[in-house]
């Protein structure tokens, strides 16, 4: 009904205007997904929004007909030589969002690589926005606090790619007097790899633009490798590599996977991804990006990179190792776009040029260089999908503690929060008298709320991670 009435609304202002033709053979129904927003103060507060499917998956036809409105790889001129014919004489259409590869669930979404209709599979490889109920999507500002959400890759293979990210594409999605419906029906798509589509911003792209914006990738994995990785971008240039961090190419080539000593992806698991500034403030400059994991009610920090000394993202890291990164402002730049505001964006996805090597094979990963072949993953795991769940944003420290303490049984009933936090680079602290009980390697020994052991056995020593997490290692 808000669709209908943000449809309508836009087309009784705008009465002279040819606008894009809504198709009648699917309706458009978004399904429905719980996410939540978080704060130190007041806890977790649930909002029930939706995700809508990319413009690009869709079905574009003559209006009052069937034909497509596409002719081999680009639109069909006669009928979109310019927007507003293409407007005036294409419809777009609803999707069917399960036999488009999405299911939702209250708080969990699932995205399926393969689909099968009629005895015959096919790939989907999905790709959707969070929107609101106003019709726009929804404008996540993270600067300065953390994201988190519980993810199950376990039915993810070498090759995958199940990607949770942001993008600072508009909120409106390019709404237009051409294009009233847009983000409602997923337009307006951008990313830092700069491609050049049929569509630009909403709008047909009859001048070959390059569709150019920051991107966060907060999640790109499968169940044998993972990657964090900011894209900062100018106007017209992004860098498409990033200055990631991948725990495998890190060096740590034990710490996460099927046979993972930390993070088994074999069950599901907690993801938080924090944001520090300059002064702690949401309106900062952004100087570093913090992963830790949960798992079985154990808070895991990124281990320290035998390679780099590093366990984070840092902004002189980024900018000595991407020099990419550096001539596009680095951290600085992905904090302001940040702090305007990016949309969250789901996808699945396999890759036949590169097999997805990039992100699990050789030194990124566990794989074998021919395993992500899009038709071996076919014949061999159809069932391959990724869900995502509990998708929670707010003050750092405020998203994922509770998920500690109802699983842990060691632990207090009653949390205790701070509704501020101290440096992201405080001293390391080192234990001079050993006490019992003694914490082992990577175990947790500080933290606000943490009721274990405090002492390092030796040699560790309790290095602070963030204000809720400090873990025992190497000195």
């Amino acid at each position: 009904m808000v669709q209908e009435l943000v449809l309508a609304a836009l087309a009784a202002a705008l009465p002279l205007a040819v606008a894009q033709q809504i198709g009648t053979y699917t309706p458009e129904v978004h399904p429905n997904l719980t996410t939540y927003e978080c704060t130190l103060a007041g806890g977790c507060t649930a909002t029930v929004n939706s995700v809508v499917l990319d413009f690009g998956y869709r079905y574009l036809h003559v209006v009052g007909g069937y034909a497509s409105c596409y002719a081999g790889s680009g639109l069909n001129q006669t009928l979109c030589g310019t927007e507003e014919e293409c407007y005036e004489n294409c419809a777009i259409e609803g999707v069917d969002y399960a036999t488009s590869g999405i299911v939702t669930d209250e708080d969990s979404i699932t995205l399926n690589q393969f689909v099968t209709s009629d005895g015959t599979t096919s790939s989907a490889s999905p790709r959707a926005y969070l929107l609101g109920d106003n019709g726009d999507y929804v404008n996540l500002q993270l600067n300065g606090k953390e994201i988190s959400f519980t993810v199950d890759v376990s039915n993810l293979p070498c090759g995958e790619n199940g990607a949770l990210y942001l993008s600072e594409m508009s909120n409106t999605g390019g709404r237009t007097q051409y294009n009233p419906g847009a983000a409602n029906y997923g337009s307006g798509y951008c990313d830092a790899q700069c491609g050049v589509d049929t569509w630009f911003n909403g709008s047909v792209n009859t001048d070959g633009a390059r569709s150019c914006c920051n991107e966060m990738d907060l999640w790109e994995a499968n169940a044998n490798a993972t990657a964090l990785t900011p894209h900062p971008c100018s106007a017209t240039t992004c860098d498409p590599d990033g200055c990631g961090l991948n725990p495998y190419g890190q060096g740590l080539t034990t710490f996460y996977g099927v046979n993972g000593d930390s993070v088994n992806t074999l069950e599901p698991f907690t993801v938080v991804t924090q944001f520090y500034t300059s002064d702690n403030t949401t309106t900062g400059t952004l100087t570093q990006i913090s992963r830790l994991y949960v798992q079985n009610g154990k808070v895991i920090p990124e281990p320290v990179s035998p390679n780099t000394g590093l366990n984070s993202i840092t902004a002189s890291w980024c900018d000595s190792s991407d020099s990419a990164a550096a001539s596009l402002g680095g951290l600085t730049t992905m904090g302001e776009a940040l702090e305007s505001g990016m949309v969250l964006i789901f996808s699945i996805w396999n890759d036949a040029g590169q097999y997805m090597n990039w992100l699990d094979s050789g030194s990124s990963g566990p794989c074998s260089s021919t395993a992500g072949d899009p038709t071996l993953i076919q014949q061999q795991d159809p069932g391959t999908s990724v869900t995502w769940s509990n998708i929670r944003w707010g003050d750092i420290g405020s998203t994922y503690l509770d998920v500690v303490s109802s699983v842990s049984s060691s632990s207090s009933t009653t949390k205790t929060t701070s509704a501020s936090h101290t440096s992201t680079s405080p001293p390391t602290t080192t234990t001079s008298s050993p006490a019992q009980p003694t914490q082992s390697e990577w175990g947790q020994c500080a933290g606000i709320g943490y009721t274990g052991p405090t002492v390092c056995a030796t040699p560790y020593v309790c290095t602070y991670s963030n204000p809720y997490y400090s873990q025992c290692l190497v000195a």
